[in-house]
């Protein structure tokens, strides 16, 4: 990593998503047709590369992709979003695909499947030469994740995407600076989102518990609050929880301040909800920016 600095290095999850729009989820031994299809790389961490880079960004992707053609479409598509993805490590296991069912009022069904990829070891690559403002890992790949973290030469930002609770996110829900978590998630961890903001704010400096159309809560130090979300007509909730990490962590290399910051992450994750897809849902610096105003001209 010895190019221009990045602004944000996400590590972890790569897939390939084929997005199913339905009427509805079948049942039993039913067959039914879709309305239509999308394919498209995905994956927590991949996802917030690339918003990072639609949001004008300098970012790069540290994961696995196998020797596929889902591995090399997903690959394709995310250096002609201008990620850097040196950090790539390709191999022949399969690329993890994931197959999304999403109904006419945005709830999905999701099915992924790995065979055999698992986590890559610690020694699968090396951080030496890394140069970002802020690092965001997605628990996916906890080996190297720690690795990195071990071979920091100076404190940065450091950003858990905690989409549930597993041995990756337990791994390192305790070793980064701001711990940002899905509604699930805290309901794992402590049956009640407010119990869990507490309990959780005892392990990490920051933290965020996003809780989809009804906004966020907070912790930051003694400090607390909530934040409603924008208002959006959601159409697939599909990568809405990449979008706002990946806005966060871009936030963060930018410098904004703390309300600016989580304004700036919750307009990525809605706008998300707009679109079909995870992928196709990833706001432009035009689209955020456009939302972002009008949210702020309608408070």
């Amino acid at each position: 990593m010895t190019a221009a600095p990045l602004d944000v290095l996400c590590i972890g999850h790569a897939s390939y998503d084929l997005v199913f729009s339905v009427p509805h989820h079948p049942g039993a031994d039913e067959k039914i047709v879709a309305d239509d299809l999308l394919g498209c790389g995905g994956g927590p961490a991949a996802n917030a590369a690339v918003t990072v880079a639609k949001l004008g960004g300098k970012a790069g992707f540290c994961g696995y992709l196998g020797n596929d053609v889902y591995g090399d479409s997903h690959l394709r598509e995310l250096q002609e979003h201008g990620v850097d993805t040196r950090l790539v490590v390709r191999g022949a296991s399969p690329t993890p695909l994931s197959t999304v069912l999403v109904k006419p009022n945005g709830q999905r069904a999701l099915i992924n499947y790995k065979g055999q990829t698992g986590a890559l070891p610690a020694t699968a690559i090396g951080f030496d030469d890394l140069t970002a403002k802020v690092l965001l890992f997605d628990g996916h790949e906890p080996h190297i994740s720690l690795r990195c973290l071990e071979q920091l030469s100076k404190p940065i930002p450091t950003v858990l995407d905690a989409g549930s609770i597993h041995d990756g996110t337990r791994a390192l829900m305790t070793k980064v600076e701001y711990l940002v978590c899905s509604e699930k998630f805290a309901l794992q961890y402590a049956g009640d989102e407010n119990l869990a903001l507490s309990k959780l704010a005892q392990i990490a400096a920051v933290v965020v518990i996003t809780l989809g159309e009804r906004g966020l809560i907070w912790q930051r130090g003694q400090e607390h609050g909530r934040l409603n979300a924008p208002p959006i007509v959601a159409i697939d909730t599909t990568g809405a929880g990449d979008a706002f990490h990946g806005a966060f962590a871009a936030g963060l290399a930018k410098g904004l301040s703390w309300m600016e910051l989580l304004r700036y992450a919750s307009v990525a994750g809605a706008f998300c909800c707009s679109r079909i897809g995870a992928r196709p849902g990833l706001p432009s610096l035009s689209e955020h920016q456009n939302l972002l105003a009008s949210w702020k001209d309608s408070d």
